[in-house]
């Protein structure tokens, strides 16, 4: 990686008691990368956002130092503009779940390492409305457990709060009606989880379908009909050869590049563990829309 003009943000509030070590592990390495390298401390994640837009058609590359929030909101800054620098990811938050799709390390010196000697490889974006997001689009448990999530667990627990609000959810789920046009394909029946994912990860954990793919122009959707140990061993086989997924019985899975999506009840929609509207909801995916630094 070798650039003449980039920019580096990171969250002054986030996590101040070792900003000092997080900065002096990641900015030493970048900067020997980068001809002109500013730096900006936000505050808010307004500031963010507008720094992404101010500084998108003056630098070559924008490093976050961040976790999954902050990135989601800088990419919804940057992915409607003509102009857009190539990004890199230093994961500074709490699962940093797209950095790991990416092969970044988590630790953070390590991670500037990859990135300087990285490539960056085009990346699709799925899009609703005028939100965009990079990792996965999700209604049902995925939804309710981000918002059962206690800040005070998170803070304190990280990854092991999302697991927590999990298991409290899954005592609670309970099914809705949906109907799903997929391309020229309708999907009708009931479900406690539909997730349109891009990215493999979601809460630290992977999901063991091989044709995930961030650049082949299609999302792969997974309908999850109980949340019981039976759905989880077919998930689990989804991870086999020669498993015919039209077989499944628990699961529901498909790949598409366009999906209409209407439930019987309105379902709070997350989008990169962000929740952001309700249903119904009409996606597309942006084929390899935007450009991110990753590790082969």
């Amino acid at each position: 990686m070798a650039y003449e003009r980039g920019l580096f943000l990171y969250n002054g509030n986030a996590g101040s008691d070792n900003m000092e070590q997080k900065l002096s592990q990641t900015i030493p390495v970048i900067s020997k990368a980068i001809k002109k390298l500013t730096v900006i401390q936000t505050e808010t994640i307004e500031e963010a956002k507008d720094s992404c837009t101010d500084f998108a058609d003056k630098v070559d590359i924008i490093i976050i130092l961040g976790g999954d929030g902050t990135l989601y909101e800088c990419i919804n800054s940057l992915a409607p503009l003509k102009t857009r620098p190539t990004i890199a990811i230093l994961p500074g938050g709490t699962c940093n779940d797209f950095s790991r799709m990416l092969n970044i390390p988590q630790n953070l010196y390590q991670a500037a390492k990859a990135i300087v000697s990285g490539e960056a490889v085009n990346i699709d974006l799925g899009k609703t409305s005028d939100n965009y997001f990079l990792n996965f689009w999700g209604i049902g448990l995925v939804s309710e457990t981000s918002l059962n999530i206690d800040e005070g667990q998170k803070k304190n627990l990280g990854v092991l709060s999302y697991f927590m609000s999990t298991l409290k959810t899954v005592n609670q789920a309970e099914p809705f009606t949906y109907k799903i046009i997929a391309d020229d394909e309708v999907y009708e029946g009931e479900s406690v989880m539909i997730l349109v994912l891009n990215g493999k990860f979601i809460g630290t954990r992977e999901f063991p379908i091989p044709t995930i793919n961030i650049n082949d122009g299609k999302f792969d959707v997974l309908i999850i009909k109980n949340s019981t140990l039976a759905t989880l061993r077919e998930l689990l086989s989804m991870n086999k050869p020669n498993v015919n997924t039209e077989q499944l019985t628990e699961l529901r899975y498909f790949q598409a590049s366009t999906l209409t999506i209407r439930t019987d009840q309105q379902k709070a929609i997350d989008m990169d563990g962000e929740i952001n509207g309700v249903t119904p909801a009409d996606i597309e995916v942006l084929p390899r829309h935007i450009r991110i630094i990753g590790k082969p």
